[in-house]
């Protein structure tokens, strides 16, 4: 479709929204992560601790946050806060790392979860499947699958927000049902007397255990060792809870925006906060924490070592048997589309609000005749699978959480900034137990990013991450000048 000048539909409502966030935030992350949280923390307290925190820290985020977006509903969502807040600088850096790494990082691992479990049912997509190969570089048919679903995806998209919002809703209300399922089906009839026994007899016994393959000696955790242990093993409930703000890229495309985006991050953060949680639940009613990755068992490799971490999938198999497998690879291949369809439906709005404020490319600040960004949907689309093809979407995601936190802790912040420069300016919601919930957010998440920076296994890709955001300190000199004088005419 040709690109032309224009102005977005508001065509979000409010359930449109809802399942916006919570289709965005349920991706393969809680299928799979809370394999190597068990080995972090070694107790099932510790892993529920873990999960807790994780899901105060996303909804205090998501509640203090709502008073930026009721601010500011624009197209651009938290670039558009940080540049109200602190300036043009900052809100660069954050669109430069948000599409280098943060949000085309996570569209290429999503797309790759897809096509690794859609070897489950057909086994030709296979990592150890290569097409052909060029020195170092392999091209397998996971990463050819993963390319066409980001491609799909974005086309889809590109013909405007109906079919991607359409996609949204049929998939967001499945991925919640089913997991209530799973959640139902988990304590109807899997219940593990022996499991029950081992996990909860001694809750807050803290040791940290070798990943599979690595040959180490268990780690008894306490004091500030149990503390950097959790900041580590948050890592990955951070990233299955992430997304939750991807709504308010879209601010322009939504009904009544002042009050949708503040109801759809708080409903939707709480419904798959308290998912994650009960279904970590079920996960130590069924399976044992510990256990051996030399067993041949679900119950034998326990949490800690099921199957290529993919402990839903065991649990699934103790309760429906073989054919588990395959229904839980059907749920994740549906809940990775339903997630990338968010991502990348959300992320080309912030790579067109910078290139209308003249901070990016001047031809991304278009909409095509369907009234969405098409030319940021396939630019966004186009370094994804470059990030596939690179293989190197496995690295950038060591390193994604340190950056994505570190720009919700200082876009908290912003709205002290602006309490104090604008106190008049209106605000349709107030942020909850403000100032204490976004101090606490503020105080916990920083302590998360200190710990990533200083821990031995986080420190080096968490401070590739940092450089990388640095990185465009220079960049923004150079070339922002450009950008501005060729930006289009409002």
């Amino acid at each position: 479709m040709p690109e032309q000048p224009g102005h977005f539909k508001r065509a979000i409502t409010l359930f449109d929204a809802i399942m916006l966030v919570t289709g965005s935030m349920i991706g393969s992350g809680i299928f799979i992560v809370s394999a190597d949280i068990a080995r972090q923390v070694g107790s099932a307290g510790w892993l529920l601790v873990v999960w807790l925190i994780t899901g105060f820290i996303t909804m205090a985020g998501a509640i203090s946050y709502g008073e930026l977006a009721s601010m500011f509903p624009k197209v651009g969502g938290q670039y558009v806060y940080l540049r109200e807040a602190f300036g043009r600088l900052t809100a660069f850096l954050y669109g430069w790392t948000l599409f280098l790494v943060i949000q085309t990082g996570v569209i290429a691992a999503v797309a790759v979860a897809f096509a690794k479990f859609t070897g489950v049912l057909i086994p030709w997509f296979s990592v150890k499947n290569l097409l052909f190969s060029l020195g170092p570089f392999d091209f397998s048919s996971v990463q050819l699958l993963a390319i066409i679903l980001i491609v799909v995806i974005t086309a889809i998209n590109a013909r405007g927000v109906q079919a991607g919002k359409l996609i949204q809703n049929v998939l967001g209300s499945t991925k919640l049902i089913a997991l209530a399922l799973l959640i139902i089906l988990g304590v109807a009839f899997g219940v593990n007397a022996e499991a029950i026994q081992a996990n909860f007899h001694d809750l807050w016994t803290a040791t940290r255990h070798a990943a599979p393959g690595v040959a180490a000696a268990t780690v008894p955790l306490s004091g500030s060792a149990l503390i950097i242990a959790i900041g580590m093993a948050m890592t990955g409930s951070l990233f299955s809870s992430d997304s939750w703000n991807n709504i308010g890229f879209a601010g322009e495309e939504i009904q009544n925006p002042e009050r949708t985006l503040v109801r759809s991050m708080a409903l939707g953060t709480a419904i798959v906060t308290a998912l994650y949680i009960l279904l970590n639940v079920v996960y130590l009613l069924v399976l044992p924490l510990a256990g051996s990755p030399e067993a041949t068992t679900v119950a034998g490799r326990g949490i800690m070592y099921a199957q290529d971490d993919r402990v839903a999938t065991a649990v699934a198999e103790s309760v429906l048997g073989p054919a588990g497998a395959y229904v839980l690879a059907v749920l994740i291949m549906l809940s990775t589309f339903g997630a990338n369809n968010g991502i990348i439906l959300s992320g080309a709005r912030a790579y067109f609000a910078m290139a209308k404020d003249g901070l990016f490319f001047p031809g991304l600040a278009q909409l095509n005749r369907a009234g969405v960004p098409g030319r940021a949907l396939w630019v966004q689309c186009l370094w994804a699978c470059l990030l596939c093809l690179s293989g190197s979407y496995g690295q950038l995601l060591n390193y994604v959480m340190f950056s994505v936190i570190l720009f919700y802790v200082i876009t908290i912040i912003g709205i002290f900034v602006l309490r104090r420069t604008r106190p008049e300016a209106p605000r349709p919601y107030r942020a909850w137990g403000y100032p204490v919930v976004p101090l606490l957010y503020v105080l916990l998440a920083s302590a998360f990013c200190i710990i990533l920076l200083i821990a031995p296994d986080t420190a080096e890709f968490s401070r590739r991450g940092l450089g990388l955001v640095a990185l465009g300190v220079p960049v923004y000199f150079l070339f922002g000048n450009r950008f501005a004088n060729k930006r289009p005419v409002a």
